[in-house]
């Protein structure tokens, strides 16, 4: 007999891949933008700019709304929000006079859903009733890697078979996922991360642990090692087997996509038999290595594979973190959830910039960036450690 969360499950794994849409497809179609508008590239920059802001502003502000309204209507609210987004894109930028104004009010309604998703899923799988939360919550972040490779996937199929100028029945097409998705929460049992009569920590109070700041470390690293690769594997891709940039992105980012995706897959259907530190701790290492590979060997190729592994590397270490937060700061609730998306995605920003600014540093030399970013995944190999002995350094 199906248990009655599993619709829930099933509904945070959708919802993972709308979020894989809100962050995937629009990028897709910058090029489009700029010929079929005439938008300048700092324009189009801008919009990526304005998604990762609006996100981390709905992080920093989520924890002070989302439990007075509850997580149905939350978690609603924001498929509202990304199908509204995704639908603006195909009528606004005709609609108002200014066709950038559109496009710009499209990011920042479907960017503000895709806030509250980042939010709210993990939350939502947590409190529901399984014996191995970690397995569900690498399963469940696993769904946003195949979510991407989606994306780019179907859409490259689908603009070459009906053509780029035919993107906006594309857009209504992937609206339809939240749409449904909406109809699945609307139904499914939502359970609560607390008690009955209890209420979660609150902002004061978790940022008066200790922890919570290792913790959130760790999220920042987790983001920072994932991005600051990922952001440029299509360069290496490009660089290293002089393929077009088309190939370039499903050598680079889609094989990073893909074993980070594999490496959750595994610990999601595995991780009984597995100790979620462990686990941790050498990927950490292997991340380390990638990082190394990259950077000293010079083949190019070389370079490209270490890329590749690097995903691998980095895949249990986000959902890793929730778990070990989950685990470790009894009552921590939607505030604990909201802060640690919010150290994800400044180090998702972060790890980049710092790889980029260091590259420039260093006359564009892209290995130069990754030597510096290698701090990262050592710093997130000090807080496990760190983390595993809370008993003793956090009394």
């Amino acid at each position: 007999m199906r248990s009655p969360y599993q619709k829930t499950m099933y509904a945070c794994f959708i919802g993972y891949i709308v979020q894989a849409v809100v962050n995937n497809f629009v990028p897709l179609l910058f090029v489009t933008f700029q010929k079929t508008y005439q938008i300048s590239l700092p324009k189009i920059t801008f919009l990526i700019t304005i998604n990762f802001l609006i996100q981390l502003l709905v992080d920093m502000l989520s924890a002070g709304f989302v439990d007075k309204i509850g997580y149905r209507a939350s978690i609603i609210l924001a498929h509202v929000c990304v199908a509204a987004g995704l639908l603006s894109l195909t009528i606004l930028p005709e609609l108002l006079p200014n066709a950038y104004s559109g496009i710009l009010i499209a990011v920042a309604i479907y960017a503000v859903g895709g806030g509250l998703i980042e939010v709210l899923i993990s939350p939502i799988l947590e409190a529901c009733p399984t014996d191995n939360k970690e397995q569900a919550m690498s399963l469940l972040h696993s769904f946003y890697c195949w979510g991407h490779m989606g994306v780019v996937l179907l859409s490259t199929v689908f603009f070459a078979l009906c053509g780029i100028g035919n993107w906006k029945i594309l857009t209504i097409l992937w609206v339809l996922i939240p749409i449904a998705n909406i109809l699945l929460f609307a139904k499914a049992p939502i359970y609560s991360l607390h008690e009955e009569g209890t209420a979660g920590l609150t902002l004061g109070q978790l940022f008066r642990k200790k922890l919570f700041w290792v913790f959130f470390l760790m999220m920042l690293c987790a983001g920072a090692s994932e991005q600051a690769v990922s952001q440029w594997a299509s360069a290496f891709a490009e660089q290293g087997l002089g393929v077009s940039k088309t190939v370039g992105d499903l050598a680079g980012p889609m094989a990073f996509a893909m074993l980070m995706g594999i490496s959750r897959l595994i610990y999601g259907k595995w991780g009984d038999r597995l100790n979620l530190d462990r686990f941790m701790q050498w990927s950490c290492l292997l991340c380390i290595a990638a990082y190394l590979c990259i950077v000293l060997v010079p083949v190019p190729v070389i370079g490209l594979l270490g890329c590749a592994v690097c995903g691998f590397s980095v895949g249990i270490l986000w959902p890793g973190t929730f778990s070990k937060a989950s685990a470790s700061i009894k009552g921590g609730g939607t505030a604990m959830f909201a802060m640690l998306a919010l150290a994800g995605d400044v180090g998702c920003s972060g790890g980049p910039t710092l790889a980029g600014l260091v590259s420039g540093a260093c006359g564009n030399n892209l290995h130069m960036g990754i030597l510096a970013a290698i701090v990262f995944p050592v710093l997130m190999l000090t807080s496990l450690f760190l983390a595993g002995k809370k008993q003793a350094v956090f009394p």
